[in-house]
């Protein structure tokens, strides 16, 4: 059974069966009844965690007692690129829509036009550092995890094979592209309350397979306002109480 990941033993055994020996081992096998500690999220729970690997595919992620967290390049906020010389994902988001919202209020368009051209040689550097937000190695992030896959290593007639079974939402994933576009990262990762769990197990022959795959592996998702690095919101939460205190003080 797919339970989880197994922390440790709750309290003593609660019964112990009798002994029984084996044809060609010595030792007595006990079947025994115990309460466990298992380590296993549920599907769309928001976790917290830390960045330990980040490569072209994902990024890895640990929580402290479990390692195998990966958040794939079409999970990601939009839009996002790899940065090879860094070797870490870094999110660029563009605030291009502003500037047509203000044209709708009705500013004068050739009078915005001067005043972006004085910002431009002012502020142009600036900007661009302002709008990449590194996911660097050991910074913290929040994540929502997609799906939870099982793998369990069997000898089999054929060889040594791996059946993986995977439990997650009944819907498709993002489109994965090397240019993401730009658009409402809630819209594109938001989930619909209430879609049914899927599950569906895939055997590998691993004969020729030079790494085992993890007992458990979690697929996450970070491709949603307010997921990613938890400082890029705990600066924006701290701005929003500041100009909160400041309305209070006006009044």
């Amino acid at each position: 059974m797919d339970l989880g990941l197994v922390i440790g033993r709750y309290g003593d055994a609660l019964q112990v069966g009798d002994g029984v020996c084996a044809a060609g081992d010595g030792a007595a096998h006990h079947e025994v009844i115990a309460r466990l500690i298992v380590f296993r999220p549920f599907v769309e729970e928001v976790c917290i965690g830390t960045i330990i690997a980040s490569s072209e595919e994902g990024i890895q992620v640990t929580i402290g007692f479990f390692d195998d967290i990966f958040i794939p390049a079409y999970w990601m906020l939009r839009p996002s690129l790899y940065d090879a010389d860094l070797a870490r994902w870094v999110w660029t988001p563009n605030y291009d829509g502003e500037d047509d919202n203000d044209e709708a209020r009705g500013i004068d368009s050739g009078i915005k036009m001067e005043e972006d051209h004085v910002k431009q040689e002012e502020v142009d550097e600036g900007d661009e550092e302002e709008n990449r937000f590194e996911m660097e190695i050991g910074a913290e992030i929040r994540f929502k995890v997609k799906s939870i896959n099982f793998t369990q290593v069997t000898n089999t007639a054929k060889g040594v094979q791996a059946t993986t079974t995977t439990t997650a939402h009944s819907v498709v994933a993002p489109r994965s592209e090397r240019a993401l576009s730009v658009g409402s990262a809630g819209s594109a990762g938001g989930m619909p309350d209430g879609l049914p769990l899927r599950r569906r197990s895939s055997s590998v022959d691993l004969n020729e397979s030079e790494k085992v795959p993890e007992s458990m592996h979690i697929v996450a998702s970070i491709c949603e306002d307010g997921l990613g690095l938890t400082s890029w919101w705990a600066a924006a939460d701290q701005e929003d109480e500041s100009e909160a205190d400041d309305v209070i003080t006006e009044e």
